[in-house]
């Protein structure tokens, strides 16, 4: 599982600093919720793919 945090998120979506940081706590809160352990500033790179409909 690769963690990435937010300058790889920058670049993935093309979002501003401050909106990368504010996807990483949304997708964590919601990994959270679904009963997952999370790490602050970090969210794992499939996670984010998924959510945000990116095939590889």
């Amino acid at each position: 599982m690769e963690l990435i945090g937010a300058a790889e998120v920058k670049q993935l979506l093309g979002v501003g600093n401050n909106r990368a940081y504010e996807i990483i706590r949304q997708l964590n809160a919601e990994l959270e919720q679904k009963g997952y352990l999370t790490i602050r500033g970090k969210i794992p790179k499939a996670y984010l793919l998924e959510r945000f409909y990116h095939e590889t």
